[in-house]
């Protein structure tokens, strides 16, 4: 089996800063990433300390988002440039990964 290796992109959003569906259609239509998945969560905080949960007394629409994608190290290096006016400081991490072929 052969592995390539790939960097492997997550960001962090909230649904009320309305960024995912913007993000996703330059991901797919213009940097035409190889995958990704989006992720809903039941809970969590940021910076700001403020929790945002889902219950059903309170159907919150300010839940946290994660993005994830992953292509090419050199590839990424530019898309992450490219996602700057999108994605405020401090709410994207990248990683080294192998991907088997």
């Amino acid at each position: 089996m052969s592995w390539e290796t790939v960097t492997f992109v997550r960001v962090y959003l909230t649904e009320a800063n309305h960024t995912l569906e913007p993000l996703l259609k330059r991901l797919h239509d213009r940097e035409k990433v190889r995958g990704v998945t989006v992720f809903r969560a039941q809970a969590g905080f940021g910076g700001s300390g403020v929790v945002h949960t889902a219950s059903l007394v309170d159907l919150s629409l300010d839940l946290p988002v994660t993005v994830e994608f992953f292509d090419r190290p050199d590839k990424v290096e530019v898309i992450i440039e490219h996602l700057r006016d999108l994605v405020p400081p401090g709410h994207v991490v990248r990683w080294q990964a192998e991907m088997n072929r």
